[in-house]
C-alpha cells in the first residue's frame, strides 16, 4: 500500500505521516504510532484496555514470527475489523481507538519515568 493510499485510509482521523521501518511502514498521527503496514495488510495499535474490543469484532493480532531466540511474538498491533474496512466512518473509528492507545501507551511512559 503506498503513502497516498494510506493517507486516504485514515484522513478521518487526520493527517499522517508513514515512515519505513522492519521492512513495511510505520504509520504515525500527531507524531505517535497509530498502526503499522505489513505486508500490505494494515495493523492498528491496540493496548490492554482496546484489544478486547479488536478480538469481539474478529480481528486478527499480528504475531511476529521473525525473532530467533523468543520464537513467535504477539505483536499490541491487530488486523483492521472486516465489516470496516469498506466503511470510511468505521475506520475512523478504529483509527481513533489506535490513536488513543497510543496516547495512553505515551501518558504511561512518562509516568514511569518520574
Amino acid at each position: 500500500m503506498d503513502k497516498e493510499a494510506i493517507a486516504d485510509l485514515f484522513a478521518g482521523l487526520g493527517r499522517v505521516t508513514v515512515k519505513r521501518m522492519f521492512g513495511g511502514k510505520g504509520i504515525y498521527h500527531d507524531g505517535l504510532i497509530v498502526a503499522l503496514e505489513v505486508d500490505g495488510e494494515i495493523l492498528l495499535k491496540a493496548d490492554a484496555q482496546s484489544a478486547p474490543d479488536f478480538e469481539a469484532a474478529g480481528s486478527r493480532q499480528w504475531v511476529y514470527e521473525g525473532h530467533m531466540r523468543k520464537g513467535p511474538v504477539a505483536m499490541p498491533y491487530w488486523s483492521i475489523p472486516d465489516d470496516a474496512l469498506d466503511d470510511p466512518d468505521e475506520v475512523t473509528v478504529w483509527a481513533r481507538r489506535a490513536f488513543e492507545a497510543s496516547l495512553r501507551a505515551q501518558s504511561s511512559k512518562k509516568s514511569r519515568k518520574k
